[in-house]
C-alpha cells in the first residue's frame, strides 16, 4: 500500500474514517537530533479502511487528519498513546478525543505493566507483527514495501485488540478503572511543560538553597535554549554539567572555563554569557526568599516494615484481580499509606481502587487482618 501524498486523498479518507465507530491510530517519528519529535507517518485504520499517510510529503495540509482527533462521534485508538498525543497536541494544537489506550486498558485487564504491542497482538488475534522493521529511519524516501506492511500492522491488529479489550472491561465492568489514566493522557499540561519546571525532570544532587536557585535557572535556560534551537536537550547542555554549575555557581568567564562538565571556549560563546547571566539572577536573589531544598521526610519508626507488609498485599490483589499493580498504588502511594492511613491523600483511598485494595489496606494497619504464609503462598487472614 502506497501512503497518501495529497490533501484532497487525505480528507476522502479521513472523511470515509470518519463515519466508523472507532480508529485505530499509530504514527512514526524521529527525535533523536530535534527536540520535537519530526513526524514522518501517519497509521489509521477502521473495519473498511487502512491508510498510511506521509506528512512529509510537499505540499500535503494535515487539516483533515486533525479534524478526526479532535471528532467527538469517533473513539480513537492508539497502544501506548503519550508520544503519538504529543505529537499530535504539537503539530494541531489538539488532544485527540474521545480516546483509548490499549496499553493501559491491558493492565487494567490483566496482561500485567506495559506490555509491548507485539505481545498484545500475540495474545488477542492469531496475527503476529514481524519486527524486522522496527529501526527504521523514517525520514527516508521512498520506504519500503516491508517498511509500509509494519507500519500498517502498527494499526490493523490494533483493531482485533481494541474489541478484545473493550469486551473484558465491559464483562469484568472495569471500565470506569481506566478513567484517571485517560484523565492524565487527556490533559495538555501532560505534554505542555513549562521551561521553569524544566528542573523537576533532574535529580537533586545539590544540598543548599542558593544551588537550587542555580539549578532552576540553568534549567530554564536550557529547557528555552533547546526548544528554540529544536535540539535535545544535552546537546544544549549535558545534565552534568547543569549539576555542576549549580554547585559552583561561576562568576565570570574564568570560573567557568574551569568546570571540567563543559567544552572548551565554551565560557566564550553566548551560551556561556548566558549561563553567567542565570547564575546571577539567582545569586540576586535574598537569602530569606531561596527555594527550600526538598528533603525527605522524618518518617515514624516501623514505616519501612509496614511499606513492605502493603506491597506484599498489592502483591496478593494484583494476582487476584490481574490489575497491574502501578496503577492501583505507587510506592509513594504505600508510603503515604503506612504514616497516614485513612487521612492519606492517595488514589487507592478512592473509588474502585479502594474497594480492591484500599479497604484491605487499612485493615492491615489497624491490625484486623494478617498475612499469613501456608501452603507455599502468602494469604490475607482476618483477625
Amino acid at each position: 500500500m502506497e501512503p497518501i501524498i495529497t490533501t484532497t486523498a487525505l480528507a476522502d479518507a479521513c472523511k470515509t474514517l470518519a463515519k466508523a465507530e472507532f480508529v485505530t491510530v499509530d504514527t512514526e517519528f524521529i527525535r533523536e537530533t530535534t527536540f520535537w519529535p519530526e513526524l514522518c507517518l501517519i497509521q489509521m485504520a477502521s473495519d473498511d479502511l487502512a491508510v498510511l499517510v506521509d506528512p512529509l510529503a510537499e505540499g500535503i495540509d494535515l487539516a483533515p487528519f486533525f479534524a478526526l482527533m479532535a471528532d467527538a462521534g469517533v473513539l480513537k485508538v492508539f497502544h501506548a498513546a503519550r508520544q503519538d498525543i504529543e505529537i499530535i497536541h504539537k503539530l494541531g494544537g489538539l488532544i485527540p478525543a474521545p480516546l483509548f489506550d490499549t496499553q493501559v486498558a491491558a493492565m487494567v485487564c490483566g496482561f500485567g505493566e506495559s506490555i509491548a504491542y507485539d505481545a498484545l497482538v500475540a495474545r488477542t488475534s492469531d496475527g503476529r507483527i514481524d519486527k524486522t522493521s522496527r529501526f527504521t529511519d523514517w525520514r527516508r524516501r521512498p520506504l519500503s514495501p516491508d517498511q509500509l506492511e509494519y507500519a500498517l500492522a502498527d494499526v490493523t491488529y490494533l483493531r482485533d485488540a481494541y474489541r478484545f479489550l473493550a469486551k473484558a472491561l465491559e464483562v469484568e465492568k472495569r471500565e470506569d478503572w481506566l478513567e484517571d489514566e485517560m484523565a492524565v493522557l487527556a490533559d495538555p499540561k501532560t505534554y505542555d511543560i513549562h521551561p521553569d519546571d524544566a528542573w523537576r525532570r533532574l535529580k537533586l544532587r545539590i544540598r543548599k538553597p542558593i544551588e537550587l536557585a542555580v539549578l532552576k535557572e540553568v534549567a530554564a535556560w536550557r529547557e528555552r535554549e533547546a526548544r528554540a534551537r529544536d535540539q535535545p536537550r544535552s546537546r544544549v547542555l549535558k545534565d552534568d554539567a547543569v549539576y555542576e554549575i549549580a554547585q559552583q555557581q561561576p562568576k565570570d568567564e574564568a570560573a567557568l572555563s574551569r568546570l571540567r562538565t563543559v567544552s572548551k571556549g565554551f565560557e566564550r560563546s553566548s551560551a556561556g554569557r548566558d549561563i553567567l547571566a542565570a547564575v546571577a539572577r539567582a545569586a540576586a536573589i535574598p537569602k530569606a526568599e531561596l527555594p527550600p531544598v526538598p528533603k525527605a521526610p522524618n518518617l515514624p519508626d516501623g514505616t519501612a516494615s509496614a511499606v513492605e507488609f502493603l506491597r506484599v498485599l498489592l502483591k496478593i490483589v494484583v494476582e487476584e484481580r490481574g490489575v497491574a499493580g502501578r496503577l492501583i498504588a505507587s510506592a509513594d502511594d504505600l508510603e503515604k499509606l503506612a504514616v497516614d492511613g485513612e487521612r492519606a491523600n492517595v488514589g487507592a483511598l478512592q473509588g474502585w481502587r479502594r474497594e480492591l485494595f484500599g479497604e484491605r489496606a487499612l485493615e492491615l494497619l489497624a491490625g484486623r487482618s494478617a498475612l499469613v504464609y501456608r501452603d507455599r503462598r502468602v494469604e490475607v487472614v482476618k483477625l
